[in-house]
């Protein structure tokens, strides 16, 4: 579930849940909203705590030269990005 449909699912059960009084025979709507609103408000927090940081990935890459001579130093170059 992405952030957008958790948020969705938030939005209809607060609406079935406290704006909507129609009595369908056999469903409870409050039931039905609450429920919408407990996966909603799930699906926020995993998406938040799984996803979050895997958007935050730094990769370093490091390349070495080498040098012509035995003994001499080594040019190095390094490279960061952040995702």
């Amino acid at each position: 579930m992405r952030l957008g449909t958790a948020i969705v699912l938030l939005a209809l059960g607060a609406i079935l849940t406290f704006a909507l009084r129609v009595d369908v025979s056999g469903v409870d709507l409050q039931v039905v909203g609450w429920i919408l609103m407990i996966a909603g408000a799930l699906g926020i927090v995993l998406e938040l705590a799984v996803w979050a940081p895997r958007s935050r990935r730094r990769v370093t890459h490091t390349e070495g030269y080498g040098a012509p001579v035995e003994g001499a130093p080594v040019r190095r170059s390094t490279t960061e990005e952040t995702y």
